[in-house]
Formats: structure tokens, sequence, C-alpha cells
């Protein structure tokens, strides 16, 4: 009689377990670590042969090592940190070269009762600028300008006029870009250094240091290598070598005064009648 009665009192427990198949139910939540706070879902000494019938845990640990009961979070108010979608990438923060660009998002719900934290809220990336304004800058300081006196470029316009088929092409620039007219541009300079022979050269004694001058570029000049513009045309703000194609030993440095180009050649050294304050590359 004493075995019945326990017997009964076993099998009631153990269907009371059964029953209990979540924290909600057995109304267990647990900080930190505790192998006590467990769902029994069958007999311990039970042959578990269906996986939902495994213990599972209401504290907190469990979110580690994953076998909280299904219903925990929510049972427990555990809160998994929410975050927005990604948002655009900036631009690229290099203005030539490799640089890097970001994009970020937002907390939209903060995670409580030890839920999940929150992910990164910024990325970033490596970007490559391709065209590079410093490097065509670098070029230009690199150059020499080669020069002839102004006077010339009335000669070179005389002798257009006697070639007939050359006089056909310039017609047609888009044609013949390096026959168009519209590309045509002054440049003025600050001379900064010229050697003692330029003083012996009467076409070339206007280039002492101090001095301005003008240098045109005419189409003849203009080279596609180089964007349409002429050899040796310098850079704001940095000195450029220079040299007279028609007097070796006159040489020297400059300084361009503007950085846009003068299409007009209406500055007061350009569109002086002036002598031999003008120049046309080469």
């Amino acid at each position: 009689m004493q075995f019945f009665v326990v017997f009964l009192a076993l099998s009631l427990n153990w269907g009371c377990q059964v029953y209990a198949g979540s924290c909600r139910e057995a109304k267990l939540c647990c900080p930190g670590r505790d192998s006590s706070c467990v769902v029994q879902k069958a007999p311990i000494n039970a042959i578990i042969e269906d996986l939902s019938d495994k213990p599972c845990y209401c504290d907190h640990a469990c979110l580690k090592l994953g076998d909280c009961c299904t219903d925990f979070k929510e049972a427990c108010g555990v809160v998994d940190c929410v975050v927005s979608p990604w948002g655009s990438w900036s631009a690229c923060d290099a203005e030539c070269g490799s640089g890097m660009m970001s994009r970020s998002r937002t907390v939209e719900v903060q995670p409580r009762n030890g839920g999940r934290r929150c992910p990164s809220l910024q990325q970033r990336r490596g970007c490559q600028v391709g065209t590079c304004q410093h490097h065509q800058t670098d070029v230009a300081v690199k150059e020499m300008a080669m020069l002839l006196p102004g006077s010339l470029s009335l000669s070179r316009h005389i002798n257009e006029t006697s070639d007939i088929r050359r006089n056909l092409r310039m017609r047609d620039p888009q044609d013949h870009p390096e026959f168009d007219k519209d590309r045509e541009y002054c440049v003025e300079f600050e001379v900064l250094k010229a050697s003692k022979a330029c003083r012996k050269e009467l076409q070339y004694s206007s280039l002492r240091e101090g001095e301005r001058v003008c240098v045109r570029c005419e189409s003849e000049a203009l080279r596609k290598s180089l964007g349409w513009r002429c050899q040796g045309h310098g850079a704001e703000g940095r000195g450029t070598r220079w040299t007279a194609l028609s007097a070796p030993h006159c040489h020297g440095k400059w300084l361009r005064v503007h950085s846009a180009p003068d299409h007009a050649c209406a500055s007061v050294t350009c569109s002086a009648p002036a002598h031999n304050a003008t120049f046309i590359f080469v």
C-alpha cells in the first residue's frame, strides 16, 4: 500500500513537469547562471526520444549557452538591440588618390535585461579618386616652357595663308581640334630669375627679375597629350622653368600670376602693344 502511494505521487509530479514546458508556466526567471532554474519536460532518468523534451533553462546564462526555453526572452523581459538599416555611403574623403568613405546606422531599441548588445553603428571602406588635380599640377611644375618672341607669331600667321590645305583643315576645328582658335589663351608670368645672357638679347631683354611678361599659347603649340594646353604654362603659386629657344643661354624661373587661362588675352601685359614683353609657347 505504501509503495502504491509513492508511485502515485511520482506519477502526479511527472505529469506536472510535462506540462511546465515554458518559463512562463514554470514561473521561472533567474539572473546570472543558475542550473536549478530549469524547466524539466520529462522525468530526469527518462530516455529522451524527442529533442523538444530536453530540459530548457530560464537563467540569463542560457543566452550564451543556447539552451533557453523558447519563451525565455518574452517571459523574462529580455529585449535585444534593434538597429536601423545602413545609410548611404559618404563621398570619398580624398580629393585625389586613396581615401576612406563611411556609412552609419542608428539604435532604434536599446537592449534590456541582458538582451543582445548593439552591433557596430559605423562602417568604413577604402576608396580611390581617379582624377588627381595635384598630379596634373606636378606634371606642369616639372615642365620647361620653350619661348619664342611674340613677333614670330605674325610670321606664323602669314605662312598659314599660303598653305591652302592647312586653311581647309582650320575651317573645321571639330575634326581638327589642333587648329581650334577658341582653345588659344594667354598666361601672365612674373620673372623670378633670369640668366645674364638674356640681357644681351634684345628680343628677350624684358625677361628680368621682377618683370611681368605675357606668353601666348597658340593653336600650333597646343598638345593633345596635355589636355589641349601648351607645355610649360606653369602652375599657380609654383615656380617653373623657362628657356629661350633661339637663345639657349637665356633661361630662368618664373611664377604664374593667375590660375585661370586668359582666353581673351585681356591683361595689361598681354594687351599692351609692347614689343618684347610678349612671347609665344613652342
